[in-house]
């Protein structure tokens, strides 16, 4: 069973919830908190959490929700070894990962339905990086 480090902040509380219960069965998850949607916490500080697990070897992945997905992507972006999506639909999120090799999706409790937020995590944990011509790209991030 893979393991997914997930994080959110106060407004992706209750999407990171219903992720770990959608896909239970599928991958193992080491939430990294929030926990709960009652109290403003700030983004940058379970981003950065998260991205020094994930950082820590090429097999992990991790998946990281606020409002928009997009502050939690720019956060987790400054971190070496992480390269943090926002996705938003199957395509992107499986380009993400077959051009980018991307490590983390963010997503955005407040912009993306909860069906649209599974099918992409389900695309992006199950797409493999395509190498080749993108390699070169990647290593010049």
């Amino acid at each position: 069973m893979k393991k997914i480090f997930i994080s959110s902040d106060h407004a992706g509380f209750n999407l990171k919830e219903q992720i770990k219960k959608k896909f239970l069965k599928k991958y193992k998850f080491q939430d990294l908190g929030t926990n709960n949607s009652k109290i403003s916490v700030n983004y940058p500080d379970y981003a950065h959490k998260l991205c020094k697990k994930v950082a820590n070897s090429s097999k992990n992945m991790g998946i990281l929700v606020c409002g928009s997905g997009m502050g939690m992507s720019m956060a987790a972006n400054r971190h070496k070894k992480i390269r943090a999506a926002v996705c938003y639909s199957t395509k992107n999120a499986k380009l993400s990962r077959l051009h980018n090799n991307a490590n983390i999706i963010t997503l955005g409790s407040r912009l993306t339905k909860k069906n649209t937020a599974f099918k992409c995590i389900d695309v992006f944990m199950n797409t493999k990086f395509e190498g080749g011509r993108h390699k070169k790209r990647v290593r010049k991030i």
